[in-house]
């Protein structure tokens, strides 16, 4: 059959992904041209890949999808997590190029050039995800106009690692501003069984969203338990979320590295015992270096939808969503933080509490459905906390 010259079917463009380690992919392009760096991941998710897309988090990675065929139901109006696309570029092994779904509005190839995301596919997805849990995650360059091998190569040797940069203030919203929406309809009844639904004659406690990067599911969930939610800047200072007068301060996601971020963490430290907190993911990493703990690095990180997670103090596991590439020690904690959480796979740190301070904080993300009820309770803790 023959197709029109405009048709993204006909796209046979080349592409390459260049590997700091010498190791070069070369596949067919989709969405946008030219040229990116950023530090190559993987993502184990079946589903979601819009969710990933919009997810601030990923500001400096080019992404890659370990499940083969992506963009299957396409792309619609209501499942972004953010008002653009951060990460760098997007990896899959096969594109769906008509997708089939009732809620689609577009194609994941014409999402991606519209906001100017490089795709790669064709290439063997395996291969590359073998190679980062072997060797770690690294540097890689993403490109449809420079393909030549060793010219790609010395690009991505030269490209400055994420390590030591702060990501955080090229997603984080420039004023504070009131978050107006809860949960979409079509997810109440089935995903929110176990989250507080406000009511007539609930208390409407006001949080202040410290924004680093955050998750739009993140504050809709908040104002779906009848919170006013007021999200503010990551840089935002102690003064400034206290002159809103909170009865609780959330600490958010966001991308990278947390030990440049020493502003956030002295906000942190500053609020610590004055009112109840909660940290997600980055927001639980801040907190943790506020405790006086430590930060490393993990070989290759956790993302995905599949992790789980033990409760230490109910004994059950989570199937939880995560998306993060550094973790906290536990050992080096203050006196009084205790660990809440462990991630069954490698033992690492999840979640923390400091009773004293009324402080908490879970490395993975409750708003995200992993399980897809298993973590709501989290938000129920933090209403209870800012209710006692």
């Amino acid at each position: 059959m023959n197709q029109p010259a405009n048709n993204p079917i006909s796209n046979t463009q080349t592409a390459k992904l260049a590997l700091s380690d010498g190791t070069v992919f070369t596949g067919t392009r989709f969405g946008a041209e030219g040229e990116y760096f950023g530090e190559v991941v993987f993502n184990t998710s079946l589903t979601g890949y819009q969710e990933i897309l919009t997810d601030p988090s990923y500001n400096g990675q080019i992404v890659t999808m370990t499940y083969p065929l992506i963009g299957n139901y396409g792309i619609n109006t209501d499942d972004v997590e953010s008002g653009r696309l951060s990460l760098r570029g997007f990896v899959c092994k096969e594109l769906c190029r008509e997708p089939s779904n009732f809620r689609s509005t577009q194609s994941l190839d014409d999402y991606l050039r519209a906001n100017n995301v490089i795709g790669i596919e064709g290439i063997d997805t395996r291969a590359l995800v073998r190679r980062i849990r072997t060797e770690g995650a690294m540097t890689g360059v993403l490109s449809t106009v420079d393909l030549d091998d060793a010219s790609l190569v010395a690009k991505a040797q030269q490209s400055p690692d994420i390590v030591g940069q702060d990501l955080i203030k090229d997603v984080m919203p420039e004023s504070d501003a009131d978050w107006p929406t809860g949960l979409h309809d079509m997810l109440l009844d089935q995903v929110t069984p176990s989250i507080h639904q406000s009511k007539e004659g609930d208390k409407a406690f006001h949080v202040v969203a410290i924004d680093y990067g955050m998750k739009w599911n993140i504050p809709r969930h908040l104002k779906q338990m009848g919170c006013q939610v007021t999200v503010v800047p990551g840089t935002a200072t102690a003064e400034e979320v206290l002159a809103h007068k909170p009865d609780g301060v959330f600490l958010s996601n966001g991308p990278g590295d947390p030990r440049p971020l020493d502003y956030a963490v002295g906000t942190i430290r500053d609020l610590l015992g004055k009112k109840p907190i909660f940290g997600i993911c980055l927001g639980h990493q801040l907190l943790g270096l506020a405790l006086g703990g430590e930060i490393f690095k993990l070989k290759f990180g956790h993302r995905g939808a599949n992790q789980p997670v033990l409760n230490k103090e109910t004994g059950r596991v989570e199937i939880t969503s995560q998306n993060h590439g550094f973790a906290l020690s536990g050992e080096t904690l203050a006196e009084g933080t205790e660990v809440t959480h462990i991630n069954l796979n490698d033992q690492t740190v999840e979640g923390i509490r400091h009773k004293g301070y009324g402080a908490f904080g879970v490395q993975y993300h409750p708003e995200a459905s992993a399980g897809p009820h298993d973590s709501h309770y989290l938000f129920n803790e933090f209403r209870k906390m800012m209710a006692n």
